[in-house]
């Protein structure tokens, strides 16, 4: 059987890097939910169109692409129905995306394994997916502060994007492994090559 790793966490708690480490050092194969969620909004795939129909051609660039930064501002306004439509947007993406995963899982060989890196793991109900749940944790000063830096956004924004998604504590308690990427790389690279040695044991 095909170990599937879940790599989830909270915004902009690390999880690009260390997926990205995962690819480079250990050729694990992954796909990545948030890339799929940007193909999944692509001209001509239905999502796109159910997104027109429900909010007008205001949320489209004139190439007919999706403005992001439009859709961004309807669904994480920080108000009851911007909650709402963001739940509305996401049964129009996480299926599709589940889809694109259960084909993946089913051409997969038994190794090396197969790396899902999902934000919404948990929201989206996907755990049912994978045989690991992996959790990168940072503090929450840290994604406050890469999301000011990185992403430039305000307080409010910063809130708005925390409040969307389960706390990271919580997503800790659920983990088969936790990698810590509050400190140093050095610490969840270690964390990984412990994991490795203890499944080369099993085996």
């Amino acid at each position: 059987m095909t170990p599937v790793i879940g790599l989830t966490g909270g915004i902009a708690s690390g999880k690009s890097t260390i997926a990205t480490y995962l690819e480079r050092e250990y050729h694990w194969p992954l796909l990545d939910a948030d890339s799929l969620a940007r193909e999944a909004v692509r001209p001509g795939i239905g999502v796109l169109t159910r997104i027109v129909e429900r909010y007008g051609e205001g949320m489209l660039h004139r190439d007919g692409s999706l403005n992001r930064a439009a859709l961004g501002e309807r669904i994480f306004a920080g108000t009851s129905e911007a909650q709402q439509e963001r739940q509305w947007l996401e049964q129009q993406i996480h299926p599709w995306i589940r889809e694109q995963f259960r084909e993946a899982i089913a051409q997969a060989p038994s190794w090396p394994p197969l790396l899902l890196v999902v934000p919404l793991l948990f929201e989206a109900q996907m755990t049912d997916l994978v045989t690991e749940i992996w959790v990168v944790y940072c503090t929450p000063e840290q994604q406050r502060a890469r999301l000011r830096q990185r992403d430039g956004y305000d307080e409010a924004q910063v809130r708005s994007r925390l409040e969307a998604q389960m706390p990271l504590a919580e997503k800790c308690q659920q983990a088969t492994l936790v990698l810590d990427n509050s400190g140093p790389s050095a610490r969840w690279q270690q964390q990984i090559k412990q994991w490795l040695q203890q499944v080369e044991r099993v085996e």
